[in-house]
């Protein structure tokens, strides 16, 4: 590959650096670009009303003739779950194994765009030339199958990608990571390394999915009714683990949630998940069977507000109640800020009667993360052995906490690159520095607006949550500007206008007085009318209640 000498090395993320979820990063030549993964994170919770959050991709479409395509590691949301919005403003080929691209294909044809997209079928031994940029793969171990990790070969060096990864020696589909490519890759030279730190603070080695399933199966053998699991719907492994524990325990397993439905299709179409012959049921069905002959599967295992479990917890699902006695197991850690959420569904399904098993993985047993802990880190470190390192796919302290181990296994410190989004780290002849900024940011996809809520809106949402909204209604006399009707004055979330008249009717006063006043002083405009109107009632309100309102003045004219 030829290397111009003005030309260099680009390395960036738009999501997943500093943060969990909406993966997207990226790698630039010269004038091409690779981009890996494209993934939604979940809102936070001052994220009024928004559903999902995505990257920015601004510095995308300014150079979307450059992208040569998406790169896939895995089939998680918070890899795959912004396609179908990238994908409408930059149409370029996929790039994914055969189980992904299963699950990507079926997000874009709910919105329409499966037979607009390119895609690409890869496995592990793949190899693609994308303009300058030669991608090869390697197999990883996750809580998906199909996963790979990247390594892109470039005119200044070999840039590698672990995607989400452990190492695990008994995996349940006995898809083994390839130490002996990854060595081989380390051994020929690794430019730059980015790696999966979500695990960076847990000491040791992350357990072996094999052993949650010895736990389901005890559990469900002790059982003595119905067996509620709920699990990340994408987490294949650990549905196959409870398809395993239900014929061993010969339980009949429903599946209930939209999401785990989809995936329990696509995975077992394409033979991903094996079930056994008329092992599955439909909810309907669970009543007529006895009661310790029935597993659900269920979504939830987050406590979102309208998953499976969820609605199960709150006595509110049309096919499925928890009955006293019932075991529920939920088969996952919370997302950092969901722990909330998950303690309110466990305190209702107590008060229910059922029994639950929850918590860490260390203390349920029913599981283990899909990352790699200290010492796989350090294995993958030593496997690659990189020039320069960049941690990526955590919150900043597990990056910074990450960075340390890399200096363990002899990494030089002024090698370690510990970014946020947006940061470039640039490469030319062979050394690297930090470089500038580029564009990035939260999309914030609210139904079927995509960037139509910004801080603003936000700002506004959090103050009508905070505080309600005051109307106040006047209509004015074009020819001499006399109020011929109101102020009406109307209370959303603010007070209670039965037990507050007293207040309104001093608020209306004031409005009166203050139009009236405006008038005689020939201020007409109706720009300064609402903005004397909102200060001074403003002022009054806040005295009277010390409360802030949001003030909408409407005011016509006949």
């Amino acid at each position: 590959m030829s290397k111009k000498n003005n030309d260099k090395l680009v390395i960036f993320a738009l999501g997943g650096v500093g943060e969990i979820g909406k993966n997207m990063y990226v790698i630039q030549y010269a004038n091409d670009i690779v981009v890996v993964d494209s993934g939604l994170k979940f809102p936070d919770e001052d994220m009024l009303g928004i559903d999902i959050v995505i990257p920015d991709i601004t510095y995308l479409l300014e150079n979307r003739d450059k992208v040569r395509g998406i790169l896939i590691t895995h089939g998680h949301e918070d890899h795959i779950g912004g396609l179908p919005y990238v994908l409408k403003q930059l149409n370029v080929p996929i790039y994914a194994t055969r189980l992904t691209l299963g699950l990507i294909e079926a997000k874009l044809k709910e919105v329409g765009l499966l037979g607009e997209t390119k895609r690409i079928t890869i496995t592990a031994d793949s190899e693609l030339q994308l303009g300058t940029i030669k991608a090869s793969f390697f197999k990883t171990n996750h809580s998906i199958p199909d996963s790979v990790g990247v390594a892109l070969e470039t005119p200044e060096g070999v840039v590698v990608h672990t995607g989400d990864f452990k190492f695990d020696q008994t995996p349940v589909n006995e898809q083994y990571a390839d130490l002996h490519r990854m060595a081989e890759i380390g051994q020929k030279g690794v430019l730059a390394l980015l790696s999966d730190s979500t695990n960076a603070e847990r000491p040791g080695y992350t357990g072996s999915e094999r052993s949650v399933g010895v736990e389901l199966e005890e559990v469900f053998r002790k059982a003595k009714q119905r067996v509620v699991v709920a699990t990340f719907a994408s987490n294949i492994h650990r549905i196959q683990q409870v398809m395993d524990a239900a014929y061993a325990t010969r339980r009949k397993v429903t599946v209930i949630g939209r999401s785990m439905v989809n995936v329990v299709g696509i995975a077992s179409e394409l033979g991903y998940l094996r079930i056994p012959d008329g092992m599955l049921i439909e909810p309907e069905e669970v009543n007529k069977l006895a009661a310790d002959r029935v597993v659900i599967l269920s979504t939830g295992s987050q406590g979102e507000p309208m998953s499976a479990l969820t609605r199960m917890a709150r006595s509110s699902h049309r096919k499925v109640d928890i009955l006293p006695g019932d075991t529920v197991i939920i088969a996952a850690t919370p997302i950092p800020g969901n722990e909330k959420y998950v303690g309110r569904t466990v305190d209702e399904l107590f008060r229910l009667g059922a029994h639950v098993i929850y918590g860490p993985g260390s203390v349920s047993g029913v599981h283990v993360s899909g990352h790699g802990s200290q010492e796989e880190l350090k294995l993958m470190l030593n496997l690659m052995r990189p020039k320069y390192f960049i941690p990526i796919h955590g919150e900043y302290r597990m990056l910074r906490l990450h960075g340390q181990l890399a200096e363990t296994v002899g990494i030089d410190r002024e090698n370690i690159f510990i970014v946020d989004n947006g940061e470039t780290v640039e490469i030319q002849n062979g050394s690297a520095r930090k470089g500038g900024k580029v564009t990035t940011g939260n999309i914030l996809i609210d139904g079927l607006g995509v960037g139509d809520v910004g801080n603003i809106v936000l700002r506004d949402r959090k103050l009508l949550s905070q505080d309600g909204i005051l109307v106040v209604v006047v209509t004015l006399s074009k020819q001499d500007g006399a109020i011929l009707s109101g102020p009406d004055i109307i209370s959303r979330g603010f007070v209670y206008v039965r037990e507050s008249e007293g207040l309104l009717e001093e608020a209306n006063r004031i409005v009166t007085g203050t139009l009236n006043k405006l008038m005689n002083e020939n201020v007409n405009e109706w720009a300064s009318l609402k903005t004397h109107v909102k200060d001074v009632l403003g002022r009054f309100l806040y005295e009277q209640t010390r409360r802030r309102p949001m003030i909408l003045p409407i005011i016509m004219e006949v």
